[in-house]
Order: C-alpha cells, then structure tokens, then sequence
C-alpha cells in the first residue's frame, strides 16, 4: 500500500479531518509494548505501527483490549499514541486514522481521556460502557454517559460493546442505535459477536456515516455479509495482511475465496481468544521476534501450555507469508 497523501493541515486534527466518516476497511488494534525495565518500548511501538501501515490495514487503535489500557497511566497512554501518530506521520502515512481507546468507569475521567487522545494525535476515541457499578447504572444513565462523552469530546466517539470487559454488560441494538442519532458518534464495534444485533445496527444507520464494525477477525465475512464496515479486530497485529484480504475478497465478490480465507483467519482467532492479547504477544514473539512479555500480573504461559498457544497460530502465520511474498 502506498502512503496517504498528506492533507494539507499536515495529518488528523481534532477540527478537521478526524471529523470525516472512517473508511471501510481492518482496524488493528495495537498490543502494548513494554522494554525488560517496565517502561515503554518506545522504538518497537513506533515499528509495530508502521509494519501494520505497510501491510496495507485501514487503521490503528491505541489502548483497545490488546493494548493494556488498564496497565497504563496517564502519561504512557499519551506516550504511546504520539508514537504511533508521529510513527505513521513520519513514514507518509498522515491521513491513517489512529483510534484511541477512553474507556473508564466515571463520565469526568472518560471526558479527560478523549481529551488526551485528541492532544496526542488521535483521530477517533473508542468508548467503552461504564461498568463496575453496572448494577446502579440503569439504561438511560448509560445513554446520558454516552451524550455527555460525545458533548465534550473533541474527536469522534465509537461505542466499544464489549460484554467480557463489562462485567456482562451488554449495549442492545435499540440503545445503540438511540445514541447514533448523536452528531459525535459515528459507530460501534461490536465485540459481542452478536451478528444479529449487528445487522440491525446497519439496517437502522443505513444512509449515514455512521459504521458499524465487527470487534473479532473470525466473523469478518459475517459481518460484511450484512453490510458491516469491517472490522476492529486484534488478530491483525498478527497477521495483518492475511485478515485484510478476506475483507478484499468480499469487496471484489470472491466470495468463495473469502469464505475459504476466512476459516484459517478463524483458527488462529480462536486461539487469540482463549488466550487474549497475551497470546497475541506470544505470536509477535514466536514468529516475528518481538513483542515482549505483559505487564504484570499477566504473564505468558509456559511449558505445553505455550507451545499449545504457538501451534494454534502457525497455519495462519504460514498463510500470513505466503501472502506476502
């Protein structure tokens, strides 16, 4: 893939091209990368970044599920999004949107973070429901959460449903499609593998700029098959080049081919499943030579455990390869 070209402001800003719809496509978002002394790995960040532009994927998210948000202060959660930012920047790839994660439990510390985000270079914010105190939170507090996030927010919000990361919270389709009618909301990405939900979210936005995308690599042809955008999805740090093109095949109509694609996609998500970002992170390390461990307490697993965790994604990193020479 080429660079972008650069716009004329000179990349995203919070008053300009942030405010365009995002455009159709993968999103990775971004595992977090820490150096043996528990700071951040500044030079691996920056590279991981533009290994993903050049793979040709659409985007980045930054403090996703993958990247360790809850790990994170303040200063590193910035740290890391300049990177990526000046990373693609720097390389061409000025108009690449960078998604950040600003997710937290109060309506005021969420406000701060998108804040943040849009200071650091974000173009976008992904905006996780509040949740510890779910059993306090009825629908419409929820709802209010959301507009009040939208209201401050200087950059587009994204609604992150992600039940696992909620205590079971689950945002139905008649609640996000009550917050689209937002103008500073402009979609969702639906972790809850709900393919259901999700066709009703694009049947109810259809005609607009909001987009609706699919949280998991393994139901990218599910979700396109209903008129889904694509998808924001973790396996791409992995195999970027391997999930892009299931999207690719769909678009061109090789719906055979994409089906086929997507089943090896699938398996090697399904180990990223079990075994979250830090299985993400043992891939990175096992096939690619870089990554490094978690932040404490995760750790990665050992002895069959880890070798298990290897071999589940060695069909699709072959495939990964064979696709890029």
């Amino acid at each position: 893939m080429a660079p972008s070209a650069a716009p004329a402001s000179g990349g995203y800003t919070a008053t300009s091209t942030s405010r365009h719809a995002l455009t159709p496509g993968f999103y990775v978002p971004t595992v977090a990368f820490f150096t043996p002394h528990d700071t951040v790995d500044e030079p691996t960040t920056s590279q991981h970044a533009l290994r993903l532009a050049k793979a040709g994927v659409t985007g980045i998210v930054t403090h996703g599920s993958n990247g360790e948000a809850v790990h994170l202060d303040h200063q590193e959660r910035r740290l890391i999004t300049r990177l990526t930012r000046d990373a693609l920047d720097n390389a061409g790839y000025t108009t690449m949107p960078v998604i950040v994660g600003c997710g937290a439990q109060s309506t005021r510390e969420t406000i701060r973070l998108c804040r943040d985000a849009a200071e650091s270079g974000g173009s976008h914010v992904l905006v996780l429901p509040p949740a510890y105190y779910g059993g306090l939170l009825t629908t419409d507090l929820i709802k209010a959460h959301f507009r009040a996030v939208a209201d401050a927010s200087p950059l587009p919000v994204l609604i992150y449903n992600f039940p696992a990361a909620c205590s079971g919270l689950d945002l139905s389709s008649d609640v996000i499609l009550d917050l689209a009618r937002h103008p500073n909301i402009q979609g969702v990405k639906l972790t809850c593998g709900n393919t259901g939900k999700l066709a009703r979210v694009v049947a109810g936005t259809n005609g607009t700029d909001f987009r609706t995308f699919g949280g998991s690599a393994d139901f990218t042809v599910q979700t396109l098959a209903v008129g889904g955008h694509g998808i924001i999805g973790g396996l791409g740090n992995v195999a970027p080049v391997a999930c892009l093109e299931v999207f690719k095949l769909w678009q061109a109509g090789k719906l055979d081919s994409a089906r086929e694609l997507q089943k090896i996609v699938a398996r090697g998500d399904w180990t990223a499943i079990q075994g979250g970002f830090v299985s993400v992170k043992v891939a990175l390390q096992k096939y690619f030579g870089y990554g490094g461990e978690p932040r404490k307490p995760c750790a990665f697993p050992e002895g069959a455990k880890l070798a298990e965790q290897e071999s589940g994604f060695a069909e699709l990193v072959e495939t990964e390869k064979s696709l890029t020479k």
